[in-house]
């Protein structure tokens, strides 16, 4: 059973439970699966093996923050190497997040929907029990599958430092 911590970060002004431990720099990054926008199974790093992926958690492409991360990291994307993938995940529905990208014009991230059973979630430590929903956190994983950057959001509002991110995708690339 996956660990719950309470009182962590706050979703409404109330403290809320995380699932999931926190995961560090260093560590094997553990793999996941969710679905595609067409519902196919995807998992997050075995199916993007020998590239660095960008990994952002996002409580949903639906709100104001989430929405301007994506569109940053997409517009960020057409500048960085192939070797890089990028990928945000939400407990979006995937057919919510294929119609939102459309809208938004989003074609070089890829959403992934977490909505099933929160398996990325808990293995990443996002998971937000009483809302079902991921806190805001950004992962760089190496081509080797290890952690080379772990920013847990402090608060669910906040943005990450998006210039961090990707000096450590571009470092992770050798």
């Amino acid at each position: 059973m996956a660990t719950e911590r309470f009182g962590m970060i706050k979703m409404g002004g109330k403290d809320v439970t995380i699932i999931g431990d926190d995961v560090k720099v260093g560590q094997v990054a553990p793999d996941f699966t969710a679905h595609a926008t067409d519902w196919s199974v995807v998992h997050g790093l075995a199916d993007t093996q020998g590239k660095v992926r960008i990994i952002a958690a996002v409580p949903s492409l639906d709100t104001e923050v989430c929405d301007r991360e994506t569109r940053r990291f997409n517009q960020e994307a057409s500048s960085l190497s192939s070797d890089i993938v990028i990928e945000v995940l939400s407990t979006d529905l995937p057919y919510t997040q294929k119609r939102w990208c459309g809208a938004a014009g989003v074609e070089q991230v890829k959403t992934l929907s977490d909505h099933q059973d929160g398996n990325f979630g808990e293995k990443y430590g996002v998971l937000v029990k009483e809302r079902r929903v991921l806190r805001r956190a950004v992962f760089v994983v190496g081509r080797d599958g290890k952690l080379v950057y772990v920013a847990y959001m402090p608060a669910i509002g906040d943005e990450p430092n998006y210039s961090e991110v990707l000096e450590a995708a571009k470092k992770a690339l050798g």
